[in-house]
């Protein structure tokens, strides 16, 4: 019984053995899917500057040292959640101190949210991703 199928190759290259020839996958598709459940993306501090790209998400500064920000302070009921944490430099997170980012008169880049895997995929291969795998990764 056949469980996968080729569906691209890499670039004609092929893999040899004493008796045939295989084509490298590029892309393959599973025809029998067995359903494993999806790790969790655990909160941490490493993955909320993961998910911001290691940049201030008040000013946009690349930097190596960031703090994570309450959008909405703990003192004033925030949560450590995926919506509440966003990457900050360390002079942008004092200017906003104990306020909301409104009366601290600052405005966050993007709206903080749960990353999904495809989020780390491209984080992990970086910017080497095969045209032929965007449209399966949604970035067609």
């Amino acid at each position: 019984m056949t469980k996968a199928e080729l569906v691209a190759t890499k670039n004609g290259l092929k893999i040899r053995s004493v008796n045939r020839n295989f084509p490298i996958p590029s892309i393959i598709r599973i025809l029998r899917y067995i359903k494993i459940p999806y790790k969790r993306i655990e909160l941490s501090r490493k993955n909320i500057l993961r998910r911001d790209g290691n940049r201030c998400q008040y000013c946009g500064t690349h930097s190596t040292n960031l703090t994570v920000d309450h959008v909405i302070p703990k003192s004033r009921g925030g949560t450590d959640s995926w919506d509440n944490l966003v990457a900050a430099c360390i002079s942008c997170n004092n200017k906003k101190g104990n306020r909301s980012p409104e009366e601290a008169g600052m405005k966050l880049i993007a709206k903080p949210r749960k990353p999904n895997h495809i989020v780390f995929i491209i984080n992990f291969v970086g910017s080497s991703i095969e045209e032929d795998w965007k449209p399966y990764l949604f970035l067609d």
